[in-house]
C-alpha cells in the first residue's frame, strides 16, 4: 500500500537533477502518469486496487512530474505503490533521479502496460529501453515478465560544436569514465550488478542489446514474477 514512503516522496522539495545523456531511437511523448484499476470491478467495486501507470520518454521534468502527480492525487487506502512502466528511454540523470524517488516510495515496478479485457485490466508486454533501465533499478521490487523487453546501449549526448566558417554542427558525444562510474555506483547501491552498466557501454548507441532472462537474473535486475 502507498503508506508513509510515498507521502515522503510527495513532500520532497528542491531542484531535481537533469542531464542531456539520452537514448537513441525515435522521439516519443514525454512520460505521463495515471492511475489504473486492477481487479474485476464487479467483484471489488470502489475498493479495487489502484496502481500507477508510467508511459513515455523520461525527460528532464519527469521526476518533478511524478512528485506533482502524487501531490495532486487522492492517495486512498486502495492505492498501491505498484508502477507499470513502458518507456523507450530518455535522459539518464533524470532516470536515476526518478529511480531514487521510486526507491523512497518503496515502489514495485513491472515492465508492462495495461490493457482492458472484458472490463478488467490485464498486463500486456511492455518495454524498458536505454535510460529506462536506470529508473527500473531504483524500484524496491522489480519485475520483467517473460513477454516484456529490456534493452541497453551506450549513452550519449548531442553537443553543438563551432565550425571554422562560424556555423555550428550537432555532434554526438559519449559519456566519460566519471559518468560511467557514477552509474555503476548507482546500480550497486540499488542492488544491481555494475556489469550491466559496463555491458551497456560496450553496445553501440544506434542499436539495443535485448537482455535475456538469464542476464536479467544474473545481474539482479529483476524477477519474472511478482
Amino acid at each position: 500500500m502507498v503508506g508513509r514512503a510515498v507521502l515522503r516522496v510527495v513532500a520532497l522539495a528542491g531542484a531535481v537533477a537533469s542531464a542531456f545523456f539520452m537514448t537513441a531511437g525515435a522521439a516519443s511523448a514525454a512520460m505521463s502518469f495515471r492511475f489504473a484499476q486492477a481487479g474485476d470491478p464487479q467483484t471489488c467495486g470502489a475498493k479495487c486496487p489502484q496502481i500507477i501507470v508510467a508511459e513515455g520518454e523520461i525527460v528532464e521534468n519527469t521526476p518533478r512530474d511524478f512528485i506533482d502527480f502524487l501531490r495532486a492525487s487522492k492517495l486512498g487506502k486502495n492505492v498501491y505503490a505498484v508502477v507499470l512502466i513502458n518507456s523507450p528511454g530518455g535522459r539518464v540523470v533524470a532516470s536515476m533521479e526518478f529511480g531514487r524517488l521510486l526507491r523512497r516510495a518503496g515502489a514495485a515496478v513491472i515492465v508492462a502496460k495495461p490493457v482492458e479485457a472484458g472490463g478488467e485490466m490485464r498486463f500486456a508486454a511492455g518495454r524498458c529501453y536505454s535510460a529506462c533501465v536506470y529508473a527500473l533499478m531504483g524500484a524496491k521490487k522489480r519485475v520483467v515478465p517473460p513477454q516484456s523487453r529490456v534493452g541497453i546501449h551506450r549513452m550519449f549526448l548531442y553537443e553543438r560544436v563551432g565550425q571554422f566558417d562560424g556555423t555550428t554542427k550537432l555532434t554526438k558525444t559519449f559519456a566519460q569514465n566519471e559518468m560511467i562510474n557514477k552509474l555503476g555506483d548507482y546500480a550497486g547501491m540499488m542492488g544491481v550488478s555494475r556489469e550491466l552498466v559496463y555491458t551497456a557501454e560496450q553496445t553501440p548507441s544506434e542499436t539495443f542489446r535485448l537482455l535475456t532472462p538469464s542476464e536479467i537474473r544474473r545481474w539482479h535486475l529483476a524477477s519474472e514474477k511478482f
